[in-house]
């Protein structure tokens, strides 16, 4: 146990920062949303590439766009999240509504993307090429 000089009870760690926890919090979604958005954005290319006569063109070219824009939603209000103190108790109630709308726009955003794996946009390269083929 660590004593103080002149103080028989022991030290306690300051207490926690919930603004620093909310702001960690916030970059490291932050952060899966940028990998959510560049795995997004490489499935729209590959659809793209395999062109409309591709099966599910359209269904994966909007479900794929849908997604990446609330990504895009996703980000700024993280950004407008990170940015408010939570310190500051009239912020609270508005920090609370903003995290709520954030994470009914990732379960959304998680949905979609369930979907775009389910309408395979994963099919690229040599498999897009073997099972486009007709057979000889």
């Amino acid at each position: 146990m660590v004593h103080g000089p002149g103080n028989a009870s022991p030290r306690r760690s300051p207490p926690i920062n919930l603004n620093h926890y909310a702001t960690k919090k916030s970059v490291a979604e932050s952060m899966l949303d940028v990998a959510l958005f560049v795995s997004n954005a490489t499935q729209l290319k590959a659809v793209l590439e395999q062109g409309p006569s591709s099966h599910h063109y359209t269904t994966l070219v909007t479900l794929i766009s849908m997604s990446l824009l609330l990504q895009v939603v996703i980000g700024i209000l993280l950004m407008v999240i990170a940015r408010l103190n939570l310190n500051e108790v009239e912020k609270q109630w508005r920090l609370n509504q903003l995290n709520n709308a954030a994470t009914a726009l990732v379960f959304i955003t998680v949905v979609i993307n369930v979907f775009i794996t389910a309408f395979g946009a994963h099919k690229t390269g040599f498999l897009a090429a073997r099972t486009s083929r007709t057979p000889l």
